[in-house]
């Protein structure tokens, strides 16, 4: 029965192992020699029957068919020298191969409850059951209260135990320097994402459940979740990106909150757009642009947005992002300040230009006077001795050849032939609109008309006797 025991402990301790080699961690050879750091007390079976179970037991590979025989040995020893240790570790290892994560969760809190270093003389078990109920309380879809703080504690006991269990006195020999830390980084990593998936899974949760149910109480839900997250993991790129999303679900209903949404997908794509592995960068970077330049009209200050960002897990007080109507408002008005007549134009242009043009010509500018334009001669009608002037009104920080929009029918003929390209002033009422190809035609007096520089024209040729010309001198 003593080799059977010692068989027991040796199977139970290299299960244990072999989850924590599925985690990337590493195989200890000297699970054995661990487990026996101090001497168990003395458990023996009542009889052949318990016996025979007892070794079925051991015997299983199919977790199902161990979880059944499990139940045997309970219902028919309930008081076994085993039903504290090993009976409860092997059904948490039965109910993890099985994937039955409550389960797992069960045997842990009383296990917990009762306190591991009490039953458990070997650390390599202590944390093969830490960690199957950090993992296993990831793998419910619906912790119950009970389980989270089942997980919680498991979490902060794993944490705590790290540093004693990682030390070199405790490394295998068959381990290597990079195995062993790699092992210890597995384990706190472990640890770490208990305490974000406990932290997040109230946000999830109500993110998932707006997928279906659109209702923007859901997302409001979400944003407390997970802002409450950040204060713990105020470093977190995933929590960050998932603050954005909760946020900017609310567009509809406060649309204020837009501008704090693209500032926590700017501070993930900061810190590391891909999340953690688990979202393209070029995704993350590219949902981002499209964000910012959906309200600010260009990506005209996005980098500057996070170096902010990436300094502060939540946005300032007061903090917004310009929209592109704000920006347009702002640069219209400097243009206004600094070209009155050339905005006073854009104004007429534009409305002009609307569906509503031809109305708007009827009703509000025929016939009515229109403060001072100015404006770059094109070209005359007739060339010489011109009646019409075609002029052109261009963007005067955006120097390009003037197009002819504007006809001045003017109330008597020049004496001479404008210059095309000279600059002009002008007063006129506006008679007539055609709106393609776009043409207003406005009557003036040529002497109203400022800055107008013209030549002489050409003397007409005359012709000589026998048909040929000579230019009048």
């Amino acid at each position: 029965m003593r080799r059977l025991y010692r068989n027991l402990k040796g199977i139970a301790a290299g299960a244990a192992m072999v989850a924590f080699v599925t985690t990337g961690a590493l195989q200890l050879a000297s699970a054995q020699a661990a487990a026996e750091k101090q001497a168990a007390p003395e458990r023996k079976v009542k009889d052949q029957g318990e016996f025979d179970i007892y070794n079925q037991v051991l015997k299983d590979t199919d977790p199902a068919k161990q979880i059944q025989d499990l139940d045997t040995w309970t219902q028919k020893y309930p008081d076994s020298d085993y039903k504290d240790y090993p009976r409860p570790y092997i059904y948490m290892q039965a109910y993890n191969k099985a994937k039955q994560p409550a389960k797992v969760l069960e045997v842990g809190e009383q296990l917990l409850s009762k306190g591991l270093k009490t039953l458990f003389k070997s650390d390599q078990e202590i944390l093969a059951v830490l960690f199957m109920v950090c993992v296993n309380l990831q793998a419910l879809p619906a912790p119950t209260p009970a389980q989270f703080a089942t997980g919680q504690k498991a979490a902060q006991e794993l944490q705590a135990f790290i540093p004693t269990f990682f030390t070199a006195a405790n490394k295998p020999p068959t381990a290597s320097e990079a195995d062993w830390t790699q092992a210890r980084g597995t384990m706190e990593k472990v640890a770490k994402d208990t305490f974000m998936f406990i932290a997040t899974k109230p946000g999830s949760d109500a993110m998932n459940k707006y997928t279906t149910s659109k209702d923007p109480k859901d997302c409001v839900t979400a944003e407390a979740a997970y802002r409450k997250a950040l204060e713990q993991f105020a470093d977190s790129p995933a929590i960050a990106y998932q603050l954005g999303r909760a946020l900017r679900c609310q567009q509809a209903a406060s649309p204020e909150k837009v501008p704090q949404a693209i500032y926590e997908f700017a501070r993930a794509a900061a810190l590391d757009p891909t999340l953690g592995g688990t979202m393209d960068a070029k995704a993350l970077q590219t949902y981002l642009e499209s964000a910012y330049g959906g309200v600010h009209g260009s990506l005209d200050g996005l980098d500057q947005l996070k170096q902010q960002a990436k300094s502060a897990p939540l946005p300032p007080a007061g903090f917004t992002i310009e929209t592109k109507s704000a920006l347009d408002a702002k640069k219209a008005a400097e243009m206004e300040q600094k070209y009155p007549q050339f905005s006073l134009w854009l104004k007429i242009r534009g409305a002009l230009s609307d569906t509503n043009g031809d109305q708007y010509f009827a009703a509000t500018l025929k016939d009515s006077g229109v403060p001072k334009l100015k404006g770059v001669v094109v070209e005359g009608k007739p060339a010489c001795r011109s009646k019409e002037l075609l002029v052109g009104i261009p963007d005067p920080e955006k120097p390009a050849a003037p197009v002819a929009e504007i006809t001045l029918k003017l109330d008597a003929a020049l004496t001479g032939k404008p210059e095309p390209g000279t600059e002009i002033q002008w007063e006129g009422v506006p008679s007539a609109f055609a709106k393609d190809p776009f043409m207003l035609t406005m009557d003036t007096d040529k002497a109203k008309i400022e800055g107008l520089k013209a030549t002489p024209c050409a003397a007409p040729a005359q012709k000589k006797a026998g048909g040929a010309t000579k230019k009048k001198q």
